[in-house]
Parts: structure tokens; C-alpha cells; sequence
């Protein structure tokens, strides 16, 4: 473990945020006043360059479970919480956006909300975005779990789901765990079961996101859908 000094009081990062700005600060140095305290030999800032780098980097920090940070050392009930709710808050900010805001003139920010949801899965799952006449969130919902097929998302459920909500339109996104974007056989079936059933009861399907810890890519930009 990397042993470092405590910083004069000059130098620490909430002193240098209040008086410079959130922006001047490293990720490290924006952790370090969410955890306040570090370990022995270690102080904040140190604790978070740690924790970025066995996470390689911050959203898989962030996208970490209770479980997971909690065996971290120097990670406790109260930190972990603090990290778990910051996570959480993120999402439901982008979440705003897309309730207030047409999903279609803001494509990445629906990229943005799939990612904080699904990128750092370690199984496939797949939610749908129910979405109101303008384009609208509604509100979002996983729908299956597992290896995507035919089999495992049920458009009868779907269309139950849309129908529910009174939704106009759906965006799909599921994550590939393995990393790898590309669209599979069985993605681009069911993209094409899934759209004809919804047309049936006039939902639009507007999009297919898959998503990686790196992003998420759109069946409807590449013109799959």
C-alpha cells in the first residue's frame, strides 16, 4: 500500500474546492472529501486513487455493489452508503432529464441513463424505456435477465407493460457483460419480433441500445432496427 502524508491544510481539496471550484479538483482529490477519512498510512486522497484504480476507474466504482464495497478496506458502512447514493442520485438526475425533455433530441443522454443502469452488469439484463406521445420517460423497467432471446423477453409482457403505463413509443437496452457492442443474431431477432408486435397495438419501438462498461451503441443510428 502506498503510504502518504497528511496534506497541509492549504492543499486539501475541500479548502481548494471552496475557494477554486469542484472543476480544479482530481477524482481522487472529489473522493477524498466524500470519504473524509483514509486508512492507516493512507490518507483520503490516497484511499481514492486505490479505489479508482481497482476499479479501473469511476463508474466502475461507482456501479459497485453494497456487497462488493463493503469488503474494501477502509470502506465502512457509512462511506459505502455515501458512495451507493451518489450513484443512485446520478441516475435519477439523468433521469429528470429524460422525464422533462424528448428522448429523441437527446440521444445521448438516454445512452448516458442505459449506461448508469446496465454497464457494469456481470449478467445480461434488459429494461425497457416507456416513453408518452412526446417522447417522453414515463418510467423505465427490466423486463428480463439473462441471455437475450425470444425466449427470455416476452413481447406479450412488453405490450402488457406499454399498455399499462399508456406509452406511445419504447426504447430496448440490454448490456453484453463480455464487452463486446456488436448486435448478435438473436439481439437483431428479437429487435425485429419485438417492433412487429408493438406496432400492432401502435407503440413505436424507437431504439435497441446495447451497452458496454465503454457506452452503448444504437441499432437505430446504425439502421439494424
Amino acid at each position: 500500500m502506498t503510504l502518504r502524508a497528511s496534506r497541509p491544510q492549504a492543499e486539501r481539496p475541500r479548502e481548494r474546492l471552496l475557494a477554486h471550484g469542484a472543476h480544479v479538483l482530481t477524482s481522487p482529490e472529489l473522493l477524498a472529501i466524500l470519504l473524509r477519512t483514509g486508512i492507516r498510512g493512507c490518507d483520503a486522497v490516497g484511499l481514492g486513487h486505490q479505489l479508482i484504480e481497482r476499479f479501473n476507474g469511476l463508474r466502475g466504482l461507482l456501479s459497485a455493489d453494497a456487497q462488493t464495497l463493503l469488503g474494501i478496506t477502509g470502506l465502512g458502512t457509512a462511506k459505502t452508503c455515501e458512495l451507493l447514493a451518489i450513484n443512485e442520485l446520478n441516475r435519477r438526475a439523468l433521469e429528470e432529464d429524460l422525464k422533462t425533455g424528448q428522448a429523441l433530441d437527446q440521444p445521448q443522454r438516454v445512452k448516458h441513463y442505459c449506461s448508469a443502469k446496465l454497464g457494469h452488469l456481470s449478467v445480461e439484463h434488459c429494461m425497457a424505456l416507456y416513453l408518452d406521445s412526446q417522447f417522453r420517460l414515463i418510467v423505465s423497467e427490466e423486463i428480463s435477465r439473462g441471455t437475450l432471446t425470444q425466449a427470455s423477453v416476452y413481447p406479450r409482457e412488453v405490450i402488457k407493460a406499454g399498455l399499462k403505463h399508456h406509452a406511445a413509443a419504447l426504447i430496448l437496452a440490454h448490456n453484453h457483460p463480455s464487452g463486446v457492442s456488436e448486435p448478435s443474431e438473436a439481439d437483431l431477432a428479437l429487435t425485429r419480433h419485438l417492433k412487429h408486435a408493438l406496432a400492432l397495438v401502435d407503440i413505436r419501438l424507437l431504439d435497441h441500445l446495447i451497452v458496454t462498461a465503454c457506452g452503448a451503441i444504437s441499432l437505430a443510428e446504425r439502421g439494424q432496427l
